[in-house]
């Protein structure tokens, strides 16, 4: 007989009622609720009561609600509040009705091309969102990617959210100094999460979206093991396969986007979910709809009957036979002797894990029977799930991946679908002319067909002349910079006669030349002419050296003879300022 759970029917900070568990993680449990002042479902996280009392645990537990309260995106699912009752800290969160990730995957197997980049696309457009914040999923797997009723993809569980330079007790890593604590989900753990001290960044996100990318490509995971440690030494030491090797629909390109974003050295893969997205909307464009919707390998497609010993609820579609469990966020232990051969020996060493003697579940002590009823209640709730969702279709829609794509090919699909679009230009660094940007709402977000949707388009790279500076005086020209969104860069000083003094001579890039905004500017800057250095007394040897090291050219009267006379007189005067390569006459006499 199952344990009845303590928290359902609570009253969480005289507000929040728990009605239901919905899910249970390595850190906390989620159940449905209603918050009663508002009178809304919420989803309420509750970590284990085991972790509860651990202040490090209890500080990130926190950090993600004021870290995802940060976001505003229609691919986030929404923080609304965090508190604590007792022993119990919660957060309340977005209800998506729906399903994850992992139940399409367990329903379907592998999926197409096509519908894996219709999961992906939104999944780094959020996971881009939050990089662009200055955020860190690190824990990007299926379980944690919803799908609502209406199709809406929405990445949740930023319970191992890092700030990137924060300073409020962060971590920087996923691990201690001596390899003591690996946190995350084992089979989705870039390299860099299982090393000790290794710092992270947003590219552990862009590794684990590579292996949800793979897995749906192919319906499988790309690293396993008897073991967590197995599966964590081929992250460290074994690249991930092409996903068509398995799927031989998966063309080259499409590898190559999977094998770029799991590459084992973090430089190697895309900078951001950002860059990522970029790359996949590219070759989306490319793919023709015979590659986009080829049918996927036959082998990963769900079993027709219940695999053997698995515990099935009644209500839940069968999982297929070769589909992978649900796998939770892990908190593991890992002695620093076990460090040590994970890092170094050829093969993982652990002691073989026993096989856990399985009790019968509730199902196999029921009559056959009451199956044909839960399958008439299941076809009951769909039928009725479907009616109300055909009703909606004439009212809403969703907004199309339309990113990348160019203005006469976005408002074709606009059109298709019977939405309005007001397009707008932007300057873009990354986004080819032309383009699109974004969209608000954002893609994949639930809109009314009457509503309007704003499509950004890429003016392309904002370049600016550089100002003709010359002649200007050093602070007008570092004025007309700014005033161009251009920074005054290093700035040279030398004499020059044409030019005033403290007035430009030139700039470097010269006049005229594009240059990204805050781009820097060199300028050199005029001393005017030049002072006739005083040579009286000197002999002429030394008259004339003097007068060449200025500039000057030297021209004698009076006595010459070499080496028995003085200089007594020069003209131009010492001190008088002359253009250089001017003569300066010197008399020499014998006193």
């Amino acid at each position: 007989m199952a344990l009845h759970d303590p928290l359902i029917g609570a009253l969480l900070d005289n507000r929040y009622r728990v009605e239901q568990r919905i899910a249970t993680g390595g850190m906390s449990t989620v159940y449905r609720g209603t918050d009663t002042r508002l009178d809304r479902v919420v989803a309420l996280k509750v970590m284990h009561p085991s972790l509860a009392g651990d202040e490090g645990f209890t500080a990130r537990f926190i950090r993600e609600a004021k870290a995802v309260a940060r976001l505003s995106h229609p691919n986030v699912v929404n923080v609304f509040d965090q508190g604590a009752d007792g022993g119990n800290v919660f957060l309340a969160m977005e209800y998506v009705p729906g399903r994850t990730l992992r139940d399409l995957l367990r329903d379907h197997g592998a999926l197409s091309v096509r519908a894996a980049l219709d999961v992906m696309e939104p999944v780094l457009a959020a996971l881009g969102a939050a990089h662009r914040a200055g955020l860190v999923h690190r824990d990007v797997k299926p379980e944690n990617v919803l799908i609502t009723e209406d199709g809406l993809v929405k990445v949740a569980d930023f319970g191992l959210v890092r700030v990137l330079g924060s300073a409020d007790g962060a971590p920087t890593s996923t691990t201690t100094a001596t390899g003591g604590t690996v946190m995350g989900t084992v089979s989705y753990l870039a390299p860099e999460q299982i090393l000790p001290d290794a710092p992270t960044d947003q590219r552990v996100d862009v590794y684990a979206a590579g292996i949800l990318l793979y897995e749906m490509l192919t319906g499988r995971r790309p690293h396993t093991g008897d073991n967590p440690v197995q599966v964590m030494y081929k992250h460290l030491h074994e690249d991930v396969p092409a996903p068509s090797l398995i799927a031989p629909a998966v063309g080259p390109e499409l590898d190559a986007i999977v094998a770029g974003a799991c590459a084992r050295a973090a430089d190697a893969r895309p900078h951001d979910a950002v860059e990522l997205l970029a790359a996949l909307q590219r070759l989306r464009r490319t793919l023709a709809p015979q590659e986009l919707d080829a049918e996927p390998p036959a082998s990963t497609r769900p079993s027709p009957t219940y695999p053997t010993g698995e515990p099935t609820s009644v209500l839940r579609p069968p999982r297929a036979a070769d589909a992978p469990p649900p796998e939770r966020t892990s908190v593991l232990d890992v002695p620093p002797e076990l460090m040590d051969q994970l890092l170094t020996e050829p093969r993982p060493y652990d002691e073989p894990t026993p096989a856990r003697e399985r009790r019968p579940g509730l199902l196999s002590r029921l009559p056959r029977r009451p199956l044909v009823w839960a399958a008439a209640l299941t076809a009951l709730v769909l039928a009725i799930g479907g009616a109300t969702y055909g009703l909606s279709q004439g009212l809403y829609g969703s907004v199309p991946g339309v990113l990348g794509k160019d203005r006469a090919e976005t408002q074709r699909i606009l059109d298709k679908e019977g939405l309005h679009g007001r397009f707008v230009e932007a300057f873009s660094e990354s986004v080819p002319s032309g383009q699109v940007i974004s969209t608000d709402p954002g893609v994949g977000a639930r809109t009314r067909r009457s509503d309007t949707i704003t499509v950004t388009v890429s003016k392309g790279p904002k370049r600016i002349a550089v100002p003709d500076l010359v002649g200007k005086s050093a602070a007008d020209a570092a004025a007309a910079l700014a005033g161009a969104s251009l920074t005054k860069g290093a700035v040279t000083e030398t004499y020059n006669d044409a030019v005033p003094e403290g007035s430009v001579i030139s700039s470097s890039p010269a006049a005229g030349q594009l240059l990204q905004e805050n781009a820097a500017v060199s300028l050199v800057v005029s001393k005017g002419m030049v002072s006739v250095p005083d040579v009286s007394g000197m002999t002429k040897d030394e008259a004339q050296k003097a007068l060449q090291s200025a500039g000057f050219t030297m021209q004698t009267s009076g006595w010459d003879v070499f080496g028995a006379v003085k200089a007594s007189g020069q003209s131009p005067a010492a001190g008088e300022r002359r253009p250089q390569r001017s003569t300066v006459t010197v008399r020499f006499s014998l006193f």
